[in-house]
């Protein structure tokens, strides 16, 4: 933790030394318990007063809300990496909204699916962070929650019972801890994105196309192709976004839904824990440094399990399509009218797959890269199948997700295309209406997907 953000003294204290040794005061003012621990020994029956004095350590910095994620401290240390931040002009905004109405005007002629945005809007990195912080917490709360709750239910309970108010600090620091890099990561992640579905998620508000102008210009000082045609590119790539997450009713609950399932798989490797008690004296909590040297151990972090590895497969397989379709779209809009379309579709690709420092921190943060690993072979694909049956019947395969191309078929399509076009699913409508029907099933007996939660705007 560079930053040191939870208010941890850097670890150097000349007067450390002297208090683990036992040669300096345990009252000064450099003990922050005031002597319960005279001589460095630890007395049990000064359990409450290290409690009463953590907490007002922490007092400064409680959970808005008592959530699992420190979402106020996530934003001071994102608007504090972001610094100052310019206004962006009438003109610009104007500039961007034009972008999109002609990018829209030209995926009409690709596509049926409707425009899928209602207004167009130039954010900057500060406009970023609040305007998506609302999906962020669904994105993270529930990773965040079954993290700092599946490690304390594996204690026994006679450990449960003993460890009550230990538990409850390493909450509220475990929510510190997410919110401290939550911050940084979004901190950063607001400086790279260029549009508000740069990363395949729709983290804004519904039908708002959202560009970023700082960042789009920063992008196409590097790149060859005139500014005109990136911007024009960026906007018909975030409005073809939108058409999907507008009139794809599941999409967005499909794919919170994979998050979901992620967090719910996470176990905590509890011989890590039994170690961490065999071994840790309470007197430790005397020295921040210490405080913090714990965080960092890494002892409660999840483990891999065969559930999780399913739901990340489900999201990088849904992700992946996504993107693929809107290459396939975007690319036959323009195609004809902007020269440098494959360059800048391939770019991207190569941008999305290497990733950032933000996307990295992300993944470590909450186990998930949130990237489409397949997003080539998606897009052939969706390609092969326009080619195939045409785009009203490639763009029917969105009208439910069991019609949706399999991980298995990013890999083999020509299989995938067979069934489309032959065999018991020449008819597209049969088969959406049989798949629909089946779905209304589910949900009436209660063993259905949930509905798409509100989003929040």
């Amino acid at each position: 933790m560079p930053d040191l953000p939870f208010g941890f003294s850097s670890g150097d204290d000349p007067e450390r030394d002297k208090r683990k040794d036992g040669s300096g005061s345990g009252s000064g003012p450099g003990d922050p318990f005031g002597g319960a621990f005279p001589g460095g020994q630890f007395d049990m029956s000064q359990l409450g007063q290290i409690f009463s004095q953590l907490g007002e350590m922490f007092s400064g910095t409680t959970k808005s809300g008592g959530g699992p994620v420190n979402y106020d401290l996530a934003r001071q240390l994102a608007s504090k990496s972001i610094g100052f931040v310019a206004p962006v002009s009438e003109q610009t905004t104007s500039a961007l909204g034009d972008a999109v109405r002609l990018a829209e005007t030209w995926l009409d002629g690709v596509t049926p699916l409707p425009a899928g945005t209602t207004r167009t809007v130039a954010w900057t990195p500060t406009d970023w962070i609040d305007n998506t912080i609302p999906t962020w917490k669904r994105l993270c709360d529930p990773v965040a929650q079954q993290l700092s709750t599946v490690w304390a239910q594996a204690l026994p309970e006679e450990a449960q019972a003993m460890a009550g108010p230990l538990m409850a600090m390493m909450s509220q620091m475990g929510g510190m801890a997410f919110g401290s890099q939550l911050g940084q990561a979004l901190g950063t992640l607001s400086k790279e994105v260029l549009t508000s579905t740069d990363i395949g998620l729709p983290l804004g508000p519904t039908g708002v196309a959202a560009l970023m102008p700082e960042a789009i210009e920063e992008l196409a000082a590097g790149l060859e192709q005139p500014r005109s045609e990136v911007v024009t590119f960026l906007a018909a790539r975030e409005a073809a976004h939108h058409r999907l997450f507008s009139h794809v009713p599941w999409l967005s609950a499909q794919l919170l839904g994979a998050v979901e399932a992620f967090a719910k798989g996470t176990k905590i490797d509890m011989s890590g824990i039994e170690e961490f008690a065999r071994d840790f004296n309470p007197a430790s909590l005397a020295d921040p440094s210490q405080m913090e040297q714990l965080l960092n151990q890494g002892i409660f972090e999840p483990k891999a399990t065969p559930e999780q590895t399913a739901a990340l497969e489900r999201l990088e397989t849904m992700l992946a399509l996504i993107e693929g379709w809107v290459q396939t779209v975007v690319s036959q809009a323009l195609g004809d009218r902007i020269p440098g379309t494959v360059a800048l579709s391939e770019m991207l690709r190569r941008r999305r797959a290497s990733g950032g420092p933000a996307e990295q921190t992300f993944a470590t943060l909450v186990g998930l890269e949130l990237r489409p690993r397949k997003m080539r072979e998606a897009a052939a694909l969706w390609e092969k199948l326009t080619d195939a049956v045409g785009a009203d019947a490639r763009d029917g395969v969105w009208a439910h997700p069991d019609l949706l191309p399999s991980s298995a078929d990013l890999d083999e399509p020509a299989a995938f295309i067979d069934r489309m076009i032959g065999g018991d699913t020449t008819d597209l409508d049969s088969a959406i209406e049989a798949a629909l029907a089946e779905g209304d099933a589910e949900r009436e007996d209660g063993s259905g997907a949930a509905e798409d939660p509100p989003r929040d705007t």
